[in-house]
């Protein structure tokens, strides 16, 4: 992770400005390295501003690594069929520690904000929103971790993952009105993680159509929000129907999956 710029005798204001530039930027080492340091001289009770690009620049990050992974995990499996020349051989080998140079990659990142979290923003989060969107948060990167690594540490991973979700549901039920998107985010990521680390389409299924229906009992409810958390929301709504679909006819129709 690079170093913060020197910004020794600013204020709180601005550090978080120098987060949103480096956001406008799509410098996203940099809004972390700014958010950290907010983090180390006043303290872990980020603000939403704070808290949302802090989140917003780990999932850039994390998302262009995956990506990356994918396409490499692809080439490597059209690889592996042609590689029956000393050349074939050599290409995959090369793809093989390319592969890996990725993995190292994302699994440093995944593994610095779970601590990130673990240490600090989940001992400093107030029960409610914010503690949902933190354990959330752990939930999502254990689940990255559980998708790609191998087989030994996969299990583990994927616990830690359910875990995580497990609690964030738990308070979420508690705390958040079914409309909320902080939960219904939480609900598809949720059954994402049942869906594809544990390979269970029917508990995935379970979960999306809970919070879905739930959501849309109390869709004219006066607690739904803003209008920007209705956005949010109708869009997360959306995505979690999407998912239904797909997932009911694989379900129907395993043989095409």
């Amino acid at each position: 992770m690079a170093p913060a710029p020197n910004t020794a005798g600013s204020s709180r204001d601005e550090r978080l400005y120098l987060a949103e530039l480096a956001g406008e930027a799509e410098r996203y080492e940099d809004v972390v390295a700014q958010i950290k340091d907010i983090i180390t001289h006043f303290n872990a009770q980020l603000t939403v501003d704070e808290r949302n690009l802090l989140s917003v620049a780990y999932k850039n990050m994390a998302n262009n690594l995956r990506n990356s992974w994918r396409i490499v995990d692809t080439l490597e499996q059209l690889q592996r069929a042609r590689s029956g020349t000393s050349t074939g051989l050599r290409h995959l080998e090369l793809i093989q520690k390319q592969r890996e140079r990725v993995e190292g990659e994302l699994t440093t990142l995944c593994k610095d904000i779970a601590s990130l979290l673990d240490r600090k923003l989940l001992p400093a989060a107030k029960q409610g929103e914010e503690y949902v969107f933190y354990s959330k948060m752990k939930g999502d990167y254990y689940r990255y971790l559980a998708e790609f690594s191998q087989k030994k540490d996969r299990s583990r991973f994927a616990d830690l993952s359910l875990n995580a979700y497990k609690m964030a549901y738990k308070h979420a039920l508690t705390n958040l009105e079914p409309m909320h998107p902080t939960r219904l985010g939480l609900a598809l990521n949720f059954s994402v993680f049942y869906h594809d680390v544990r390979k269970s389409p029917e508990r995935a299924c379970h979960l999306a159509k809970s919070a879905f229906d739930d959501a849309v009992l109390t869709l004219n409810s006066p607690e739904s929000g803003g209008m920007q958390n209705l956005r949010d929301s109708l869009m997360i709504l959306q995505l979690l129907r999407d998912d239904l679909i797909l997932w009911s006819a694989e379900m129907q129709d395993p043989a095409e999956v």
